[in-house]
């Protein structure tokens, strides 16, 4: 009999740790290969972390709730034949990132015409003799 122990991958480009939404095995309890263990939440996405081998779960990392730090144990599962402390996890049993298409191109620039266009006023414009009685009637009704 042998210990494999599985460290929580990274499971999202610059993720640090991640939180432990819920257990879907307990210590004690025989798992299969790609059976799902344990909901991670990043502060991108959550994630079903699956089995990378099968065996009989000896420890778990933490409660619902708890966070742990990406490289850290995350499960350790009795296995049979000659596991070693420290076995590395297949890299079929990392679970790939979603995909998002972000599209990066540099936009177009508005077309801007060389002509040069006076701008449409619709706002009379008022006339210097006009706005010197505006200021007058303002004074007046001010004193």
């Amino acid at each position: 009999m042998g210990k494999f122990t599985f460290k929580l991958p990274d499971i999202g480009e610059g993720i640090a740790e991640a939180e432990i939404v819920a257990w879907h095995i307990k210590v004690g309890d025989r798992i299969e290969e790609d059976q799902p263990i344990a909901d991670m939440m990043t502060d991108k996405a959550t994630v079903e972390m699956e089995s990378p081998v099968s065996g009989v779960v000896m420890a778990v990392a933490g409660e619902a709730g708890d966070v742990i730090s990406i490289g850290s144990m995350l499960v350790e599962i009795e296995i049979e034949g000659g596991g070693e402390e420290e076995e590395p996890v297949p890299a079929a049993a990392i679970p790939e990132p979603s995909v998002v298409s972000v599209n990066t191109a540099t936009p177009k620039p508005a077309f801007v015409s060389s002509e040069s266009k006076t701008p449409n006023i619709s706002a009379p414009i008022a006339k210097p003799n006009e706005i010197a009685e505006y200021k007058q009637e303002a004074r007046d009704r001010h004193s």
